[in-house]
């Protein structure tokens, strides 16, 4: 699977589990995943590159403890160390 296939689905699981996704201009100032006013939050550069982006996303997923419940493509469990049980 393509990077920015990855991306879609990881900013997709993202967004399940509650994050609002922004795709901003940071000036190359590390976006990331943070809290305001109870809202969860990515913020993606528009400036990096899709791995970058990627990276983020899948920071903010590993927070989250019940990511691993949620169904995911199996190239992405394998990113996030997910393995779910047959």
């Amino acid at each position: 699977m393509h990077t920015v296939e990855m991306l879609q689905h990881a900013v997709d699981l993202a967004g399940r589990l509650g994050y609002e996704i922004r795709h901003e201009w940071l000036d190359g100032v590390p976006g990331g995943a943070v809290e305001l006013g109870g809202r969860k939050i990515v913020f993606l550069d528009l400036a990096m590159g899709p791995i970058d982006q990627l990276d983020q996303v899948l920071d903010a997923i590993r927070r989250e403890p019940r990511a691993a419940e949620l169904p995911m493509p199996f190239q992405l469990q394998d990113l996030l160390g997910v393995r779910k049980s047959a």
